[in-house]
């Protein structure tokens, strides 16, 4: 499979999943010398999906134009891709994503369930598969295409960087504030039940702001963050930068930070990627999957603990016999995680204390 000159990506997820393929484009560009690599993502994932390096055209798929126009954007979208790449992979195992494999690529590839009833019937039409583990880390999911294909490489998260001239307003922007050295503080997530509590969310802040280093508290402009923004704490180093960046300028702000301190959603990944000191909250997700990967180590976490620390990486979570559940929620519903408020906000600043008292930062 040398001589490929067009590949299309498939991936039908989440804004992670998208951020996290971007080791897997990196090596498939350099291997086959530069070929043409498109992608077909949902269209809510667009904006980080534009970021990736060695990206020529994107497709996407909208669920509310499944639902109102059924079948002409099935249509549209397979008449785009019908047999137009030499390779093409798929990073899920939905029966739509491996239908648009099969049928966009000469030669494809795609993660398919371990149930067979489910998956019968890819195994005839793929022309390679592997099967999606939820007990393997998303970043190792994803690269397992590289094994098929007998590319040698390394379990590297490689950072997507922000261009020089979003770097240089944010750079601009923290001058003006008079902020230098900082850590970020990411509160939110994209579903509610993922999120740390509000009143155990302020008294953390108020111990970070005992540091006397600036702490730029980030997020969106949706509903979730604005909520979380009329809710901060008034602090001296404590400082609202909710709404204030896009994702390119927030990958630019995590580049020149210190460390990252939240939740686990995108923004951890992308600090993770940038080899930052991470300190994460996590409730009820799968640990083994989305943990913050570790360059250094070339490793997750994969076991439940109420603390533990591995390379650059320190995560919490609450001691309880059900963590981590994997739902979405304790009632499954995006409903609230009650382990969540079992994570003391003590515990969490005593480790960030002794890790910027020990690392001596001035």
């Amino acid at each position: 499979m040398r001589k490929i000159n067009s590949i299309l990506v498939i991936i039908q997820r989440s804004n992670g999943d998208v951020f996290l393929s971007s080791s897997l484009i990196k090596k498939l560009y350099q291997f086959y010398g530069n070929p043409e690599i498109d992608l077909l993502v949902n269209d809510d994932t667009v904006a980080i999906s534009e970021l990736i390096p060695y990206v020529n055209k994107i497709y996407t798929f909208s669920y509310k134009e499944k639902n109102e126009k059924r079948w002409r954007q099935e249509i549209n979208i397979l008449t785009s891709i019908f047999k137009k790449y030499d390779l093409s992979i798929n990073l899920t195992s939905s029966d739509r994503s491996v239908f648009y494999a099969i049928l966009s690529g000469k030669k494809s590839i795609s993660a398919i369930e371990k149930v067979k009833r489910k998956s019968w019937w890819k195994k005839i039409f793929l022309t390679h598969f592997y099967y999606f583990d939820n007990s393997r880390h998303i970043l190792k999911n994803n690269l397992e295409p590289l094994n098929l294909l007998k590319i040698n490489f390394q379990n590297i998260h490689f950072p997507i960087k922000a261009s020089n001239h979003v770097l240089f307003n944010i750079k601009k922007k923290l001058e003006v504030l008079k902020v230098s050295k900082f850590v970020i503080f990411h509160p939110s997530a994209q579903y509610n039940y993922k999120i740390y509590p509000m009143q155990l969310r302020n008294e953390l802040l108020s111990k970070l702001n005992r540091l006397n280093v600036s702490v730029l508290v980030t997020g969106s402009k949706n509903q979730i963050d604005s909520g979380i923004k009329n809710a901060l704490p008034q602090l001296p180093y404590i400082f609202d930068f909710i709404g204030e960046t896009s994702i390119e300028e927030y990958i630019a702000l995590s580049e020149l930070s210190l460390a990252y301190i939240g939740m686990d959603t995108l923004n951890m990944h992308i600090a993770a990627s940038q080899n930052k000191r991470i300190f994460a909250i996590f409730g009820p997700t799968n640990l083994k999957m989305w943990s913050p990967w570790s360059n250094q180590l070339q490793k997750s976490a994969i076991v439940d603990k109420p603390l533990q620390t591995y390379g650059n990486v320190t995560i919490f979570q609450a001691d309880m016999p059900c963590v981590a559940c994997g739902n979405a929620g304790c009632d499954d519903k995006h409903g609230k995680s009650e382990c969540l408020d079992h994570i003391s906000p003590n515990i969490v600043f005593d480790e960030v204390r002794f890790w910027y008292k020990s690392a001596s930062i001035q």
